[in-house]
């Protein structure tokens, strides 16, 4: 699983993102100590139940790196991969509000983003529910500082929707005002997403807005996945099949009704993220759980350049 692929950017100090060089050796290492799955073996494993040797790579957020970087490597080495889309940014022509926590931290650093964060919400705003429950099933794996996780936490799991665009909001308008011009910039367009399906490349859902799926009722999960499928749809002409991957990822980012409606969706299958190979179980009995591994588990796969805080 990747998501962020990119040079490095002097204007972005405190970003997490994987160096493109880095993932050319990451390729590289992948082929030589494992080899990658075709496309069409990778469908027949789903279907016979079989698994099979060798890498699947998959790209999460419909992000502008994954076409300038990651497509033109893949293309060179007779690759494919699976990117996962969010919808919202052609609905919207905003960054989701996942990505404008990412630029907040990435440009200011967590100590800056927390300190201000805290003036602006509440404790009202924050869900007891939710914070007994995330708290200690997120953001396990990764090496943020303390204001940096407690920002991210708290953006992403412990306050309610209902506040949190509001929230986020007014955080983009004190750092970032420009934000209309970060979103023309982020994504993947239309024509892009065209050139890569057309390409062989296979384009999954990602909602419409990444939410945390098991923060919301059956009828909001279905929302989500049913109009994200339709603008993905539209965009390619039809795809050839149905994908999903779950937004934030784990066991604890979506539920049973989750699978349920995915598959009423007729999705053959999904990713969560769970760091082991997949399994005959997991193809026959959980086709919406197939476990992936972030790509920093692997040789080259960890960040770099990022400024270094303190707390």
């Amino acid at each position: 699983m990747y998501h962020y692929v990119r040079p490095h950017d002097p204007e972005l100090p405190y970003f997490r993102y994987l160096h493109i060089d880095d993932f050319v050796k990451q390729l590289e290492y992948f082929g030589n100590e494992y080899g990658f799955i075709g496309k069409k073996e990778f469908l027949e494993c789903l279907s016979s139940g079989e698994p099979k040797d060798g890498v699947v790579l998959t790209f999460d957020d419909g992000l502008r790196d994954h076409y300038r970087f990651v497509f033109p490597e893949l293309m060179k080495r007779n690759l494919w991969g699976i990117f996962y889309i969010p919808a919202s940014p052609f609905l919207t022509s905003k960054l989701n509000d996942v990505h404008c926590i990412h630029m907040l931290l990435g440009k200011h650093g967590g100590k800056a983003i927390a300190e201000v964060m805290q003036k602006i919400v509440t404790d009202k705003m924050l869900s007891r529910k939710y914070i007994d429950e995330f708290r200690t099933k997120t953001y396990i794996g990764q090496d943020n500082t303390a204001s940096t996780d407690y920002v991210k936490k708290l953006l992403n799991y412990y306050i309610n929707y209902e506040y949190r665009q509001q929230a986020i909001k007014e955080l983009m308008f004190i750092f970032y005002p420009n934000e209309k011009d970060l979103a023309h910039d982020f994504y993947m367009t239309k024509a892009e997403l065209a050139d890569m399906h057309s390409n062989g490349m296979t384009l999954g859902s990602h909602t419409v807005n990444h939410l945390v799926m098991s923060k919301l009722t059956p009828e909001g999960q279905e929302a989500e996945i049913a109009l994200s499928f339709q603008v993905l749809e539209a965009i390619t002409g039809g795809a050839d099949l149905r994908t999903f991957s779950y937004p934030y990822g784990g066991f604890h980012s979506f539920t049973g009704e989750t699978e349920k409606i995915l598959d009423r969706y007729f999705c053959k299958f999904s990713f969560n993220l769970e760091s082991r190979d997949i399994t005959k179980n997991d193809l026959i009995n959980h086709p919406q759980a197939l476990p992936r591994f972030d790509c920093i588990l692997f040789p080259y796969g960890f960040c770099r350049d990022e400024k270094e805080e303190t707390t």
